[in-house]
């Protein structure tokens, strides 16, 4: 493994899936100096043969999209951008990658990984000599990289809270508002979310915290949920008073009985709400209570929101290409690789 990251080696990278992230990560390897793209993977028939320039809107690359793992393997990668939906992931497909050399840098998080399919990696990366590192914003650089650096200041931690604001209004995506938003609050089952963030978030947590030696003892996980004051129109979609229109998630590592790190995430699409809960601009706090207390507001651009924010998942996961691919077998995590810096150039 490098002490530092290398600006001067090329990589050959594929990019799996083509969704609103994938299609931003694919431009980036397109653009980005070290890299040289050697294959595309799609799921819908409509793109498999379109050259991978015009799925993300550059100049033509003479690299055409497959629905077919064998192109993939056959294109020899160092590194495979493995982007899919949660309903997409297939861990034989991520295995098969993994067996033949290929590393993974993906934006699946752990709860898309049961332990059974994290001893199934791991296997396979024994058996090609590759890594796989899974990151993003959030599960990722907020939860890792970030609480990383601000605890270097400390010598004491008493506790670490992470709150995250994300003002789903500016999405334009009435499928993702219908589903979520606008719904009986009575009638609404957490299980499933709660789960999942447990799962994601919760594997940051143990992260920070084993890295720190201080391990937690539990992981809590509690949600809740407000409704309209008033109706709200947010795009085409109308969210009626009194249904739905913000949730709160609240994933907490205890040590010692207390909470010792938090992530809370909020999700909304008014402030005005029943209760009245606090709200921010998109974005997150990060508080550190410790002997070098630290509150940090970070807010994110929500202007012109649907072109920015596919870039806050698909960047982090860009640059770690060079991290892995340099990195010992084995699902990596944030604590194992070298400190990332980007090559912008």
């Amino acid at each position: 493994m490098p002490d530092q990251q290398s600006h001067n080696s090329r990589y050959r990278v594929a990019q799996w899936a083509t969704g609103n992230i994938g299609t931003r990560a694919l431009r980036c390897v397109l653009e980005h100096p070290q890299y040289d793209l050697v294959g595309v993977y799609v799921h819908s028939d409509a793109k498999v043969g379109r050259d991978a320039g015009e799925l993300c809107g550059t100049e033509p690359t003479g690299v055409r999209a497959t629905g077919d793992i064998e192109d993939i393997l056959a294109a020899e990668p160092n590194c495979v951008l493995y982007m899919p939906a949660p309903e997409g992931v297939k861990i034989d497909d991520m295995c098969r990658l993994l067996e033949s050399g290929a590393n993974i840098v993906t934006s699946v998080t752990a709860s898309d990984l049961t332990p059974d399919a994290q001893q199934q990696i791991e296997a396979a990366c024994r058996r090609g000599g590759a890594s796989l590192y899974a990151t993003g914003s959030s599960p990722g650089w907020i939860t890792e990289v970030l609480p990383l650096a601000v605890t270097a200041l400390q010598r004491r931690l008493d506790r670490l809270t992470i709150e995250e604001f994300a003002d789903m209004s500016t999405r334009d995506s009435p499928e993702l508002l219908s589903q979520m938003f606008g719904g009986d609050p009575a009638a609404m089952d957490l299980t499933y979310l709660t789960a999942r963030l447990k799962d994601g978030f919760g594997n940051s947590l143990r992260q920070l915290a084993d890295g720190h030696s201080t391990p937690l003892d539990d992981i809590t996980t509690t949600a809740s949920v407000a409704v309209a004051a008033k109706t709200v129109k947010v795009g085409s979609v109308a969210i009626e008073a009194g249904t739905v229109a913000a949730w709160r998630f609240e994933v907490t590592g205890l040590r010692d009985g207390k909470p010792f790190m938090v992530i809370r995430p909020t999700w909304y699409v008014t402030r005005d709400l029943e209760p009245a809960w606090e709200v921010r601009d998109s974005g997150w706090r990060v508080v550190v209570e410790g002997d070098a207390p630290l509150a940090i507001d970070i807010r994110v651009a929500t202007e012109n929101s649907t072109a920015v924010s596919p870039g806050y998942t698909a960047h982090i996961v860009v640059n770690a290409v060079p991290l892995v691919c340099e990195a010992q077998p084995g699902i990596r995590t944030t604590l194992d690789l070298p400190r990332m810096v980007a090559n912008l150039a």
